[in-house]
């Protein structure tokens, strides 16, 4: 291969694999219910997992169920789930600094499919609810910044924690392990703390209310979450404050500040340099990080998107009993192009987040659906409305690769096999590889194939259409209208030219069609279409 197609099919291969990452789509998954308001409320925790598959024939098993489920493309089921992390305690010989007290658990559910599919998690116990996105075992990281505590009146400002009484104790971490081997966690940015953690097990840590850079590093990926039980909300109530915390980053990122519903918040960020506070200011809509970015507003926790990381298509699931409500955060230049289900999104009002390139706007939804864009990426937040308490994370990413057509759940694949031969054996090749000899009938995938050949050292390849010997009409083998043609000047000529075609880079370099004689030999170019997700 000579070096510029190896160039192409590297840099290919790395937006593939970056794109994958960005998904939130996996094949396992564990999952950790807090402790919601306190251990001693008289009501039951009504926790509950929600699984959406992405492909058909997908097997979902669910340890505290102790059982197998079967789901198809699109279909979502929940189940029940009665564990519940413990109370955080400290005894006597911890008192002089309760900080480096931590409580490790078994309460955690173990959920494994053999294809593809996305996890949500929803607490609610009394009128304290939240839900949280749950991302695959195979994306976590090692390497998570503490973010600030928020100032809230009666837990963590008007006097010092009490660490027994649940609406004024500090503000917590939950650390999860979710496979084999044991993870050697250590709290770093001060005086450090380390812990052990088994497999399937998480442990819980205060968090201290100071300015100090701190961060939570292991040997091995784990999962990270901020939480309180029963932070003060309104009205002298306290419920379930809980959020995931993002892997630190690499580089310093962008993360857009959509406007949560008019409501003002503050937001918290923390990475190597910084650990604070900040007013959210509505003269600069965003704000860098190079690890964590939270909203912080009464009853929310809400982790933001950075712009690199943002998707092209999500799965949104309804809560019955609250106002269900999207927030879109997508380039003003992209406003077009946004899709709820199969309808495109009607006319809204959209504001301009000051200091950036960006506009968000607000939709309501009626029922668990997909949101794409058929052309570029976006941040998707799901927000849901119970009197007065707002909860909400970001939206489950199902993909970060656009298409005109629909949401996918599992992206095209074309490829040139490498041995040249006839029209009618390149059929049967494309067939082994599980896949198709190519029909163009849409000029957008006609605009993509010429660019996987301008990649390759061939300069012709057979396509998936040929002449009708009844009606001398030419057809493609999908059997799909024969129209948005391309062929090169003065083809196809008549019958005794060619009943075949090929793609060619001749000439002008367009991909032109050319007649050809069946038996002629030529590379096949293979095609396999997307899979598209479609809730209804």
């Amino acid at each position: 291969m000579s070096p510029a197609p190896r160039l192409v099919v590297l840099l290919l291969a790395a937006r593939i694999a970056a794109s994958q990452t960005l998904t939130n789509a996996g094949q396992d998954f564990r999952v950790v219910f807090p402790e919601n308001i306190a251990y001693y409320h008289p009501s039951d925790a009504r926790n509950k997992i929600w699984v959406t598959a992405l492909h058909n024939n997908t097997s979902v098993t669910v340890s505290s169920a102790n059982s197998e489920h079967q789901l198809n493309a699109s279909q979502t089921t929940s189940f029940n789930v009665i564990q519940e992390l413990g109370r955080l305690m400290i005894n006597e010989t911890n008192a002089s600094d309760p900080f480096k007290v931590f409580s490790i658990s078994d309460k955690t559910v173990h959920i494994t499919s053999n294809k593809d599919i996305i996890v949500q998690a929803i607490s609610s116990r009394g009128r304290s609810t939240q839900s949280a996105l749950v991302i695959p075992t195979t994306k976590l990281s090692s390497k998570y910044f503490i973010p600030p505590v928020p100032e809230i009146e009666g837990t963590t400002s008007g006097g010092a924690p009490v660490a027994n009484v649940t609406e004024r104790a500090p503000f917590r971490l939950i650390i999860v392990n979710p496979n084999e081997p044991k993870a050697s966690v250590t709290i770093k940015g001060g005086e450090e703390v380390s812990i052990d953690i088994e497999s399937g097990r998480a442990a819980q840590i205060w968090v201290k209310n100071d300015n100090k850079t701190q961060y939570v590093e292991a040997n091995k990926g784990v999962a990270v979450f901020f939480s309180h039980p029963c932070a003060i909300q309104h009205q002298c109530s306290c419920g379930l404050l809980h959020a995931m915390v993002p892997p630190a980053k690499n580089n310093t990122m962008r993360f857009p500040i959509p406007p949560v519903l008019d409501q003002p918040v503050s937001i918290l960020r923390s990475d190597k340099e910084t650990r604070e506070r900040i007013t959210f200011s509505s003269s600069s809509a965003v704000v860098e990080s190079a690890g964590t970015a939270i909203v912080y507003w009464p009853s929310l926790l809400l982790t933001l998107v950075p712009v690199e990381e943002f998707g092209s298509c999500f799965v949104v699931q309804f809560i019955e009993g609250k106002e269900n409500v999207i927030i879109i955060v997508v380039h003003k230049s992209h406003q077009q192009g946004i899709h709820i289900g199969k309808d495109p999104l009607e006319e809204g009002e959209w504001q301009e987040l000051k200091g950036t390139e960006y506009f968000s706007t607000n939709h309501s939804i009626s029922s668990t659906t997909v949101v794409w864009h058929n052309a570029t990426n976006m941040a998707v937040y799901q927000i849901y409305k119970h009197n007065d308490t707002w909860i909400g994370n970001p939206a489950p990413v199902v993909s970060a690769n656009p298409d005109f057509r629909g949401c996918v759940s599992t992206p095209e694949e074309m490829k040139i096999l490498p041995e040249a031969e006839s029209w009618q054996e390149s059929i049967r090749s494309c067939k082994n590889h599980s896949m198709d000899l190519i029909s163009l009938s849409s000029e957008a995938l006609q605009k993509q194939s010429c660019q996987i050949l301008r990649g390759n050292d061939t300069k012709q390849v057979w396509i998936g259409t040929r002449r009708s010997s009844l009606t001398r009409d030419w057809y493609w083998l999908n059997e799909s209208d024969f129209n948005n043609t391309n062929w090169a000047h003065s083809e196809p000529g008549d019958v005794n030219e060619g009943q075949c075609a090929v793609m060619s880079l001749d000439g002008d370099g367009n991909c032109g069609w050319k007649a050809r004689n069946c038996c002629e030999d030529a590379r096949p170019l293979c095609y396999a279409a997307p899979q598209f997700l479609q809730i209804n």
